[in-house]
């Protein structure tokens, strides 16, 4: 972690439109608001990863999309690199949108089912200008699924064509494809069964050490927490309730709620090593069995 912060929140707060309420006495107007966050503050080092954790509920995406400025805060201070981007609208945050990229819960969802993954990955490339022709983003497309595990003929295929980890994979050289200084993975490996959960969260993992990334890592999943991130930041009904690096939050819970939910759920004596290198193993018999022709880890 560097002494300035990559991303800093300061006393940072977000309400947002209670929509199943009724608004008004007679069911007009605007629906009232409803407080998610509540006096935020955090910060976030260049190569440094955080875990969000906390129940349902939590406001532990909520705040992720902030950070990101998906939600407008509704109080407090947001700063990106000591630059205030609290206020700013879509066109001032243009630029900054390829340092601050979102890996979206599910892939099924977040990838546009009419278009082969090809395209998909050469959007952002062309939106930035970052190739030169289409011939260069197809060539950088297909580099990008190298990157994360898959083969580059996958470009010419459509979401429905790949499995959930795969499409996960996509998800992720979507999000690195602008080569951004700041990721936020919302509960990317939740839907997946655990021989896939164990091989993304290993690519993101090297992506991080490799690529100099920094990472939110929202998660219910505090065992992965624990061997991923170097920090915790536990919330509770959008306050935070307690942070510190993962040892130490691990080792000696402060707060009552962090004592309750890691008493809720079982922990494995953790060994160095132990979620990537099973993942390396799975991998190493996904790839195996792919040769003769299927192709990429599910």
């Amino acid at each position: 972690m560097t002494a300035e912060p990559l991303i800093r929140a300061e006393g940072l707060g977000l309400s947002l439109p209670d929509r199943g309420a009724r608004a008004g006495r007679l069911g007009f107007g605007a629906p009232p608001l409803l407080d998610i966050l509540q006096d935020i503050d955090l910060t976030v080092g260049a190569g440094e990863s955080v875990g969000l954790v906390g129940e349902s509920g939590s406001g532990k995406t909520s705040l992720g999309r902030t950070l990101m400025r998906l939600y407008r805060p509704t109080a407090g201070r947001l700063t990106f690199e000591d630059r205030d981007i609290t206020g700013l609208g879509e066109g001032a945050l243009r630029p900054l949108r390829a340092d601050m990229q979102f890996i979206f819960q599910d892939p099924q969802s977040s990838l546009n089912p009419r278009a082969r993954i090809g395209e998909i990955l050469s959007q952002p490339l062309h939106a930035f200008g970052r190739a030169k022709g289409r011939r260069d983003a197809w060539a950088q497309a297909s580099a990008l699924l190298e990157r994360v595990g898959l083969p580059p003929s996958f470009a010419g295929r459509y979401p429905h064509e790949l499995s959930g980890g795969q499409r996960q994979r996509v998800g992720i050289a979507r999000a690195i494809a602008l080569k951004p200084r700041l990721v936020v993975a919302d509960e990317v490996v939740s839907g997946l069964d655990v021989s896939s959960q164990a091989q993304i969260l290993a690519l993101l993992n090297e992506l991080k050490r490799d690529l100099g990334l920094a990472l939110v890592f929202i998660s219910h999943d505090l065992s992965v927490v624990r061997v991923l991130c170097d920090r915790v930041v536990v919330l509770r009904h959008g306050r935070i309730v307690e942070e510190g690096t993962c040892e130490g939050v691990f080792a000696a819970p402060g707060d009552p709620y962090t004592q309750e939910l890691l008493a809720a759920i079982p922990l494995p004596e953790v060994q160095p090593g132990w979620i990537f290198d099973d993942a390396r193993g799975a991998a190493d018999q996904v790839d195996g069995a792919s040769a003769g022709g299927s192709g990429g880890a599910r």
